[in-house]
């Protein structure tokens, strides 16, 4: 929830023709990422949260590749890039290491 909060400062003073483009396009990628976490948590399921880890995981991705557009736009100075993808890198970290600890029951 942190990076979505470092996302949305980030994206504030964007350009406003940037508001149904790439700013929109970076706040869901934040959002969708502790928004999956916890729908999985929520299906009570390792299965089921193994999969919505997944897709937090591919929105980190997407999260990672739009702050690299951002940077190459010049919405994004280098100490701000830096910051959100050292915090994205540390996101997928905790995500992994999350999904690596859920049991893998043995097919039948």
């Amino acid at each position: 929830m942190d990076l979505t909060g470092t996302v949305y400062t980030a994206t504030a003073n964007w350009p406003k023709t940037e508001m149904f483009g790439l700013t929109r396009q970076l706040r869901e990628a934040a959002v969708s990422v502790p928004c999956n976490i916890a729908e999985g948590k929520g299906r009570r399921a390792d299965g089921e949260l193994r999969h919505f880890l997944s897709i937090a995981s591919g929105s980190l991705a997407e999260l990672e590749t739009c702050v690299l557009l951002a940077r190459r736009f010049g919405y994004l100075n280098t100490p701000e890039t830096e910051q959100l993808l050292e915090q994205a890198s540390e996101v997928g970290r905790l995500v992994t290491g999350l999904a690596n600890a859920i049991p893998v029951k043995a097919k039948r």
